[in-house]
């Protein structure tokens, strides 16, 4: 079942590269490389490129224990305590300084973490640095004990998310700002400077499911549903109904796929054509932007330039 309003021929979709997760490919503390990982995928035609968080892991973090091939995705409860985030919207200022014309996404910033105001201010900061470039998808996450370092109340974390999204849009619309919530509270305040667009940078949502409290977010602020494997036609159906109901349609959202590798053992690359071949049924079902892990493709660093260029024409290729 196709998720969008017509039945027109797919177009090529965008692509984005994932920047977290590629410690295979490049050193965890090498971070000067993902910025030219990023500045090679702009010369290459990419889209964007996407960086995912954590704060700290702590212990469960590899509850249900880590991946076989370590160029897999890192999930909810598979990952090692010592696995290395960096900071997402600091690496995504200094790629912003790189590059002029790629998006920058920020996934899954856990916004209860911080205080909805300090965050309000970073990314409205880092969108207008970046001239609108800026993509964020807020979440709560899964990890209680990143929340309990923090001292955030973790059963909470929904009710914190939803005034987060209350306090930006009110803070990057109007000056003086005031709101009152049961988590925060704030009156005629100003934050500036504001984003670059009045409206904030483009929100997208996501997760494991489509449940009742990310279908309200979704509706009422998302830009985009990036969620975290296929989603069934019932949830598709079930999204496409609830934005009809807010007189919004299911085409205003950039619907947001992606490749997942299969390895032939614990240490080799995956077949890169084996995973593209995932991609035309995805457009079929309305999605128009695919995320890619290079790292699981491939192992030399300095062959990045071209394989991002590969990528482009075959993901063009294929969607003709």
């Amino acid at each position: 079942m196709a998720v969008g309003d017509g039945a027109a021929q797919p177009a090529p979709p965008r692509l984005v590269l994932i920047l977290s997760e590629n410690w295979t490919l490049v050193p965890p503390r090498d971070l000067r490389s993902l910025v030219g990982m990023a500045v090679d995928a702009e010369g290459a035609g990419f889209d964007g490129v996407l960086v995912s968080e954590h704060v700290v892991l702590g212990p469960g973090a590899d509850a249900d224990g880590l991946p076989e091939n370590p160029r897999d995705y890192a999930l909810p409860l598979n990952q090692d305590p010592s696995t290395p985030w960096p900071d997402a919207l600091t690496l995504l200022s200094a790629i912003a300084a790189a590059t002029s014309r790629i998006r920058l996404i920020a996934s899954s910033i856990i916004a209860p973490l911080r205080h909805s105001a300090l965050l309000a201010k970073q990314l409205a900061t880092l969108d207008l640095l970046s001239e609108g470039r800026l993509v964020v998808q807020p979440t709560v996450s899964w990890h209680r004990a990143e929340y309990e370092a923090l001292a955030v109340p973790f059963e909470q974390r929904g009710e914190l998310l939803d005034e987060h999204l209350e306090a930006w849009r009110t803070l990057w619309r109007d000056s003086p700002a005031t709101f009152e919530g049961r988590h925060y509270a704030f009156r005629d305040v100003l934050l500036e400077p504001k984003p670059f667009r009045p409206s904030g940078p483009p929100l997208w949502f996501g997760g494991q499911r489509l449940h009742d409290r990310m279908l309200r977010r979704l509706v009422s602020y998302g830009s985009g549903f990036n969620p975290l494997g296929p989603p069934t036609d019932e949830d598709l159906e079930r999204l496409r109904l609830a934005l009809a109901r807010a007189d919004r349609s299911i085409s205003e959202l950039e619907m947001v796929g992606g490749t997942r590798g299969r390895f032939p053992d614990a240490t080799g690359v995956a077949d890169l054509r084996e995973a593209l071949a995932q991609i035309p049924p995805q457009l079929e079902r309305g999605f128009t932007t695919i995320c890619i892990k290079p790292s699981q493709f491939l192992d030399d660093p300095h062959a990045l330039g071209v394989w991002c260029r590969e990528v482009v024409e075959r993901v063009a290729a294929i969607a003709t």
